[in-house]
């Protein structure tokens, strides 16, 4: 009897908790109220399934229970009962299948008037190409790719001069207009999945897949990876921002072209020097950091690096959080540069900086770091050195004080935090495996011996 009463609490205990759960569907945004018919179809079939098989194993638990001078009696077949079953269940298989063929249709033929965007995908990034006022997408090959040129534009095809590159994991999309997402990987296995649109669909190297949706209110959405693509998958997140037509028509005008982007005029380091005074009074003439100042040595670092994060600086996506002090000092420096082409010439000229390494300042254990560094080598590489395209800056080489003070912050929610600094978010979610200050002391002593 308490089994049967267990199969029975079980089934409506589950019936209950399905209908009163708040963990549910994700309110729809866009057009494909079908797929989630289809789903609640398919709970509900399975649903009455599970009901009906518990009742009916607690029915069997007390009507087939052990009794004085009972015995069971073998019985090889029963074909009422056979066809019973057979008809049930392909009714309730037909009934789940059915409305998936259906939606599928739909789904693999998008509207002619979508408009076409590319999701580019790597580990651990996402990246967005457009078509530019001729309407097509040039070509790529994964022998162009390099770190000047990550979407591996072919410069021989001159339909993809003016496509638009969206180099940041935040993607622009008018609302009400269908969206057809091509989809490509330029690495591993990866899937592309916004929760609100009901759209999911897997990236696969050396193919290009697609799915497409129409955006049916505005807001700011979630970008995830739902294929298991490497150490840092859990941090593989974008934002699709979902705006009126006016609106994207605005940010897609600020957007540069490949060739914008390829023809840029190289910096000046005459200017760039120049521009630099100001900064050497912190970060030392020949940008070696100083301690007294809280200024890290900026000689040896990625270009890339800097101009972000003077960028960010500048935007206030860093350098504004009530407990980031030295952040803050760094803000208005930041606001002296004008434009990108200051930026860029102030960056030029840190880089013909001899790179001197500095003292050791922090003590740690190097061996217990080493552990920990996998992780951190998954993006950094294997000696720190910083690569670019999983936009992660050089650690080799760099003050071991401000790599601490900077896990912490990124750890503690200081940096990384604001919705413009996406990199940062996705570093301060892997930062958060240092638990306290030993812990960081040892990874910053382990990167201290590359």
């Amino acid at each position: 009897m308490a089994i049967a009463l267990a199969l029975v609490v079980l089934a409506l205990g589950s019936v209950l908790f399905h209908f009163l759960s708040p963990w549910y569907f994700t309110p729809i945004a866009s057009n494909w109220q079908a797929i989630d018919t289809t789903i609640g179809i398919t709970f509900w079939v399975t649903g009455v399934v599970f009901v009906a098989l518990s009742l009916f194993m607690a029915w069997a638990v007390i009507r087939y229970r052990h009794r004085p001078g009972a015995h069971a009696a073998y019985q090889p077949e029963n074909k009422k009962l056979e066809w019973w079953l057979l008809v049930l269940t392909a009714v309730g298989v037909a009934a789940m299948l059915a409305p998936g063929l259906v939606v599928w249709s739909q789904v693999v033929h998008p509207p002619a008037q979508a408009q076409v965007v590319e999701a580019v995908a790597q580990q651990w990034h996402w990246t967005y190409r457009l078509p530019g006022n001729d309407g097509r997408l040039g070509t790529t090959h994964a022998r162009y790719v390099t770190d000047t040129n990550p979407f591996g534009m072919n410069p021989h095809d001159a339909s993809g001069h003016d496509d638009i590159l969206v180099s940041t994991p935040e993607l622009r999309v008018p609302l009400g207009q269908p969206l057809k997402l091509l989809l490509r990987s330029k690495d591993v296995l990866h899937n592309f999945a916004i929760a609100e649109m009901r759209v999911k669909m897997d990236l696969v190297p050396g193919l290009v897949t697609y799915a497409w949706f129409t955006p049916t209110r505005t807001g700011s959405f979630d970008v995830l990876c739902e294929e298991l693509c490497g150490v840092g998958h859990f941090a593989m997140r974008g934002r699709l921002v979902v705006e009126e037509p006016a609106a994207y028509a605005a940010w897609l005008q600020s957007q540069p072209t490949y060739a914008q982007l390829r023809d840029q005029p190289a910096a000046n380091t005459t200017i760039g020097k120049t521009l630099y005074a100001t900064c050497a009074a912190c970060h030392g003439d020949n940008g070696e950091g100083k301690l007294e100042f809280n200024a890290p040595k900026l000689s040896g670092q990625s270009a890339w690096y800097l101009e972000r994060q003077l960028h960010l600086f500048k935007s206030g996506a860093r350098g504004t959080h009530e407990r980031d002090r030295f952040g803050q000092t760094m803000a208005p420096m930041a606001a002296t540069l004008v434009d990108a082409n200051a930026v860029a010439d102030v960056v030029a000229y840190i880089a013909s900086l001899p790179d001197t390494r500095p003292p050791a300042t922090i003590l740690g254990n190097a061996d217990r770091g080493r552990a920990r560094w996998a992780t951190c080598a998954a993006c950094h590489g294997a000696e720190g050195q910083g690569i670019a395209a999983t936009n992660a800056p050089r650690l080799q080489g760099m003050n071991d004080w401000y790599l601490a003070r900077q896990l912490t912050n990124f750890r503690d929610g200081v940096r990384g935090a604001h919705p413009k600094d996406i990199h940062g978010g996705q570093m301060a979610l892997v930062s958060g495996m240092l638990m306290d200050e030993a812990a960081v002391g040892d990874i910053v002593a382990y990167i201290n011996t590359r």
